[in-house]
């Protein structure tokens, strides 16, 4: 699937005379998968507990099928158009919003008699003068996105119907419910009246953060539920009174089973990435609690679900959830980010993949921006920050086993541009969202944690999704030893 370029690279080194670089021309993911043959027997259904974040299984990984032959012989490199690539602060709109392909569709599905017109405008939302400046002075929008266009006045316009919305990454979908949670708040009701789940941390903080940056001038309360260091906090800490909450799965549930929140003024629940929150091998069993209790107290609560990804099955799956829903839908062969370049790049072993990290990309990504580079499991993010740095480049890690300040404050350092290269696990994959991000490399291309071996192609989607954001353009590197072609087809 891929077409091969005919370049040779003159300053190639003798370690890189082994790999050659393909431009891949990326299939809908239902292709993709189609393609996809496995002759293993499925293993028992994996659960999850209540969790506070989507940790990395090590031990889960499937072994890699034996080498089949040598590797390429010679280099051959796609030459890349650096200057194309290159963030020029001096061109940023300074009122800048979120955009989306000029040619995407969003497919809109709605229940009832209730019309619906897209919004051109904030203004034509009804939002209170607190909110628009919110949004204009503190976010620095112009206009709606198309995603918010579209789904705005379905989560703002009375019955206040269940939302399934699906849209591309860096499209704005935070504003969404974000938006839609602050709008539904009565500041005079001073109790948890909307509530965020959202499957790491990393993501709750971020999300928390554009709240309170939207949210500046209503005086609208809110609070970050996420795991603590301190064992003294977690078990006696106060009521919570904020109007709005977001955080992690297992924090949510324990404060609601220590009768600290109070589901009983709850208006709005969102899922963010709920395709994950309500997948078999996510936390299924623990939004449906969250769902089933907040109902019981609320039983006209709003359930709000957004993802960039949404397969069959948890379609399927959703409409025994919510019930009388309106939903937005983009095209899958449309899911795939147009302003991101997708490279992968055949390597003899995992040694020559760490040389062409430092002797290739990290090398490109001076040139650029910030880059992110995602591997499968904690054991491989250790291996590959020790090389890297043993190799005398400077690069921070992430994942699941560091504690909470070590997180927190790796994400500030590259947030705030401090550092340029971020190694990370799936914990940064969804939602993440740092603009000078446009470079994303695959050290370990995803895989699901099912022992069979079978790519996944959703978590590809989101870590595509962690370039190019903002109408920004990326690129992303897979890079792959010859065993994983025959799994992952493109």
């Amino acid at each position: 699937l891929g077409v091969e370029s005919g370049e040779k690279s003159a300053s190639s080194s003798p370690v890189l005379s082994h790999i050659r670089f393909v431009f891949p021309i990326l299939p809908p993911i239902s292709e993709l998968r189609s393609q996809c043959r496995t002759t293993l027997l499925l293993p028992p259904e994996l659960k999850r507990s209540w969790g506070d974040e989507a940790e990395e299984e090590d031990d889960k990984l499937p072994p890699p099928p034996s080498p089949i032959g040598e590797g390429p012989s010679k280099s051959e490199v796609s030459e890349l158009d650096i200057e194309t690539l290159k963030i020029d602060e001096s061109k940023k709109k300074v009122n800048e919003f979120l955009e989306e392909p000029e040619d995407s569709t969003i497919e809109a599905v709605t229940t009832g008699e209730t019309p619906y017109t897209s919004a051109a405008t904030f203004e034509e939302l009804n939002l209170s003068p607190e909110l628009l400046k919110g949004l204009y002075v503190e976010m620095k929008f112009e206009k709606p996105s198309k995603i918010q266009a579209i789904s705005l006045p379905m989560i703002l316009t009375p019955p206040y119907k269940d939302l399934i919305a699906q849209a591309h990454n860096g499209s704005g979908k935070t504003t969404c419910f974000v938006l839609g949670m602050l709008s539904r708040v009565d500041p005079l009701i001073k109790a948890p009246q909307a509530l965020c789940i959202c499957p790491t941390r990393e993501l709750s903080i971020q999300n928390i953060e554009v709240l309170e940056k939207m949210g500046k001038y209503t005086g609208i309360t809110f609070e970050c539920a996420v795991p603590v260091d301190s064992g003294s906090e977690k078990f006696n800490r106060n009521p919570v009174f904020a109007q709005v909450v977001i955080g992690t799965p297992g924090t949510i549930k324990r404060w609601m089973s220590q009768r600290k929140l109070s589901v009983q003024e709850m208006k709005v629940l969102v899922f963010d990435e709920a395709d994950h929150m309500l997948a078999k091998d996510g936390f299924q069993d623990d939004s449906l609690r969250i769902i089933r209790d907040i109902r019981k107290a609320q039983r006209n609560a709003q359930v709000l679900l957004f993802s960039a990804t949404f397969d069959e099955n948890v379609k399927n799956f959703v409409s025994k959830v919510v019930h009388d829903y309106n939903q937005l839908f983009v095209k899958k062969e449309e899911l795939s980010l147009e302003s991101v370049k997708q490279y992968k790049v055949f390597c003899p072993d995992e040694q020559i993949k760490i040389r062409v990290i430092g002797e290739r990309i990290l090398e490109l990504g001076e040139k650029l921006g910030q880059i992110i580079i995602f591997v499968n499991s904690k054991k491989s993010a250790s291996m590959l920050h020790t090389a890297l740095v043993e190799l005398g480049y400077e690069v921070t890690t992430i994942h699941g086993a560091l504690n909470h300040e070590d997180r927190d404050k790796i994400v500030k350092e590259f947030k705030d541009n401090l550092t340029k290269v971020l190694i990370s696990t799936d914990v940064l994959a969804r939602g993440f969202d740092q603009q000078r991000v446009n470079l994303v490399v695959n050290f370990d291309l995803p895989i699901k944690y099912d022992n069979t071996g079978e790519p996944h192609f959703e978590v590809y989607l989101h870590r595509i999704g962690r370039a190019g954001r903002f109408g920004r353009k990326g690129v992303l590197s897979c890079l792959q030893c010859r065993w994983c072609s025959l799994i992952l087809p493109f």
